[in-house]
């Protein structure tokens, strides 16, 4: 009687194992970073002298360049 105590007792901890645990959650792998794109000239700033990378900068009909569309309102300084 006690074998089969011993043994039941074995199992339910084995299925306790496999099945009872909680797991932690599966996270899809993390996104590849971008390659490296062809360095860009920078441009600073004509109100505050910021550099912005050229297709990030805002220009106004001058052909001058800012950072924000702020700086670009206030104009150069």
């Amino acid at each position: 009687m006690s074998r089969l105590f011993i043994l039941l007792a074995l199992v339910g901890v084995a299925l306790w194992w496999l099945f009872g645990r909680r797991r932690e959650p599966i996270e899809p792998p993390a996104a590849k970073p971008a390659k490296p794109t062809a360095a860009q000239p920078m441009l600073a700033c004509a109100h505050c002298g910021v550099h912005v990378p050229r297709d990030d900068a805002l220009c106004d009909s001058a052909g001058r360049a800012f950072c924000s569309e702020a700086h670009r309102l206030a104009g150069p300084r």
